[in-house]
């Protein structure tokens, strides 16, 4: 725990300096978008939650559950996502970006000090796992950033570049499953809780993600132009967009190769990579001209954790056709916004991307976003029944 603690802080601080290498840590020079925080606001946000829940022991997310002071005098008024709007997140008055490393620096070692006499029991441990999948989450969004602001990206600061071998799809007998984990089993988060037995029907699933070869070719047939394939929802969000083409993609001279743009930098797409940057109704619109669709949740979770082989995940993150509900039973944990307020209006992503720590992967973990977000690092793959 205490390794992995410092691992997830020197990993937002290297991301943070990205920014800063840029100019970007100062708020002012960021644009103000509803997919993106202020740096600067996110770096001491991040330091901010593991004092809240560990050292300052709150129970719960309430401004009055914590049982000690910030470090900061104005901590709570800077740093609390629940009290700070994000629109106004440009405007506040907040430390310098060397002070907000001070305080990171600080909040790290009591964190460890304080675990270093804990009893190694899942109650005294929760609130560190909570503080540590909190970073974890934070610095996967801080990439997502650096690529929507088109910022260069050390390689020793990501985790390798996905890649492909298109396989044949499985199929499954179905049956009923255990979905979700309970906090005996490791960390989770309460949207994974409790545990219940459901029944899947016998599906059959890609083996892998849909490539950009793949994804090419229902653009070159002109996919994003013919309404048959598209939601309701999905049209009103491409007569938004006016897009033929997934996010970042654009046409070579010669119009018979596709380029793309990952952290400011243009290069050739490459055909075995699993299209990404994404959004939902752009993978349900594929999958609706393929003939196939997208797997619920309840079949990804079968898929990822049966015994037969050849069903690979990791790469990106995954949309699956399950919105975004509670699990019968559901009661929240301490952070008691992170499940609750996303219920109904974001719907499941599964799986991981090349860019989350291996020591956060978990095949029961339940990602959830917007439908028409699309700057995360998420693909997809068919299903059919």
């Amino acid at each position: 725990m205490a390794d992995s603690l410092r691992a997830a802080r020197n990993y937002t601080l290297a991301l943070f300096d990205c920014f800063a290498a840029e100019g970007l840590d100062v708020a002012a020079h960021v644009p103000q978008l509803a997919t993106v925080n202020p740096p600067l606001w996110e770096l001491g946000h991040t330091a901010w939650f593991a004092e809240w829940f560990v050292l300052r022991q709150a129970m719960s997310t309430h401004p009055a559950a914590a049982q000690r002071h910030s470090l900061l005098s104005q901590g709570d008024d800077w740093f609390d996502s629940n009290l700070v709007a994000h629109r106004s997140r440009w405007t506040l008055d907040l430390p310098s970006a060397g002070a907000l490393r001070t305080y990171c620096h600080e909040v790290l070692d009591r964190t460890l000090d304080k675990l270093s006499r804990e009893a190694g029991t899942d109650e005294a441990l929760y609130p560190y796992r909570l503080a540590l999948a909190h970073e974890d989450m934070h610095g996967e969004a801080m990439l997502y950033t650096l690529q929507t602001l088109g910022v260069a990206v050390p390689a020793q600061l990501l985790h390798g570049e996905p890649a492909v071998v298109p396989r044949p799809e499985i199929g499954y007998p179905g049956g009923t499953i255990v979905l979700g984990g309970a906090q005996e089993d490791g960390f989770v988060f309460d949207n994974e809780k409790p545990p219940f037995q459901c029944y899947v029907a016998p599906f059959r699933i890609d083996c892998a993600l849909v490539t950009n070869a793949q994804f090419a070719d229902f653009v070159a047939d002109g996919g994003y132009q013919d309404g048959r394939f598209w939601s309701a929802a999905g049209s009103a969000w491409l007569m938004g967009q006016e897009r033929s083409s997934p996010r970042y993609w654009q046409r070579q001279a010669d119009h018979d190769q596709w380029r793309t743009v990952r952290f400011g930098r243009a290069t050739t797409l490459a055909a075995s990579e699993p299209v990404r940057h994404v959004c939902l109704f752009e993978a349900q619109a594929y999958c609706a001209w393929a003939g196939r669709r997208l797997p619920t949740e309840a079949e990804w979770e079968y898929a990822a954790l049966s015994s037969l082989a050849g069903f690979e995940w990791g790469q990106l993150w995954e949309w699956t056709a399950s919105p975004f509900e509670p699990y019968p039973g559901f009661v929240a944990d301490r952070y008691g916004e992170y499940s609750a307020s996303s219920f109904m209006t974001h719907q499941v992503l599964r799986g991981a991307s090349f860019a989350t720590p291996a020591r956060a992967l978990s095949a029961r973990f339940r990602n959830f976003y917007l439908p028409q977000r699309d700057d995360m690092f998420a693909g997809f793959r068919t299903c059919a029944y």
